[in-house]
């Protein structure tokens, strides 16, 4: 049986698109004969992250050093930057393993948003923590020839996919004007504030919770905010709206547009790396530079072929298309022994 090992920092109980890839594709490698360990923030010591207290960075990582060797992984996959990610690269660097790891999120973007560091140190950060990895996995083509302008390398086209089981559609409830939905992280590098400032005749629901969220159901208490919704509550919410409205400009991907199309809802965005891979303007979903145009366009197509469209992506090629990347490890190798030395 191959063994796989994920080093993250994105985990339960954190609820984000990063967590809900990494289980979705651990689910299918294991469905495949796969034998999983996961390396999270919840077998160490953390404190809060500064602005952001649901996601908890671990202090103690050196103890990775024996769940690694207790393990003794055919593969190790490094799956984000953050303590867990840096205290991996330094350990698999120092011992010449080979490894590969995948990049979620326009980081620079997010950090620039939170506390104005210029885009540019974020993606020479980006560039170091990468640059050892066999191989990086990255969501879109687009994203890719961005990261490539900043000079990162080795990097592979990974995708998401949907769960087009859970996610289905359902006879919309009754109402009297149209339903626009938003389902994610309540946070400044959402955009969420451009959702809930739409002059449209239409009910607002958030779906979510984050560090901006106090803030925003404030100045927006005519919005309807559910909180974090999961399974078939979350399921339903996505069913029942007439637009899901995805107002980010700093994702890769949002693997929410997904979940809305397999819920026969179409998507309104902005043309921004993430839509315009996920997108099929005027098909199932509408791309525009004024959101609320996004919108109009949107509440015109057809839920049918919204459906249709997710349908083709799914979590067992992606998971695939993930395993075919891994790198192996050669536990006969010294380096490999010393791993936990």
């Amino acid at each position: 049986m191959t063994k796989a090992l994920f080093i993250t920092d994105a985990w339960t109980p954190q609820t984000n698109g990063v967590v809900r890839t990494l289980q979705s594709c651990i689910a299918e490698l294991v469905r495949d004969g796969w034998q999983v360990e996961v390396i999270h923030p919840g077998l160490f010591r953390s404190m809060p992250m500064p602005t952001y207290p649901e996601i908890g960075l671990s202090l103690d990582v050196w103890k990775m050093r024996r769940m690694i060797l207790q393990f003794r992984p055919d593969t190790i996959h490094v799956a984000t930057e953050g303590p867990l990610g840096l205290y991996a690269r330094s350990l698999l660097g120092s011992k010449g393993l080979a490894y590969t790891t995948s990049l979620h999120t326009k980081f620079p973007e997010y950090v620039h948003a939170r506390f104005r560091v210029p885009v540019r140190i974020g993606y020479a950060f980006m560039r170091w923590f990468h640059r050892p990895a066999l191989r990086t996995l990255v969501t879109t083509e687009s994203h890719r020839d961005e990261l490539r302008d900043w000079g990162l390398k080795d990097l592979v086209v990974w995708g998401r996919g949907v769960d087009v089981q859970t996610f289905q559609p359902r006879p919309l409830s009754p109402r009297s004007r149209p339903r626009l939905l938003y389902v994610g992280r309540i946070a400044v590098e959402k955009n969420v504030e451009a959702f809930l400032n739409l002059d449209l005749d239409a009910d607002k629901i958030v779906v979510g919770d984050g560090p901006q969220r106090g803030e925003l159901e404030a100045k927006f208490p005519q919005a309807q905010w559910l909180g974090y919704q999961y399974g078939d509550d979350l399921a339903r919410c996505y069913a029942d709206a007439d637009v899901f409205v995805f107002p980010s400009k700093t994702d890769t991907f949002g693997l929410v547009m997904l979940e809305a199309m397999a819920s026969g809802t179409p998507v309104a965005a902005y043309p921004v790396t993430g839509p315009i891979d996920v997108i099929e303007d005027g098909v199932c979903g509408a791309m525009a530079d004024d959101l609320e145009v996004a919108v109009q366009r949107a509440l015109q197509l057809d839920r049918a072929a919204c459906r249709a469209y997710a349908e083709a992506n799914s979590w067992s090629a992606i998971a695939h298309r993930m395993a075919e990347q891994f790198a192996p490890i050669d536990w006969t190798r010294r380096g490999a022994v010393q791993v936990a030395g």
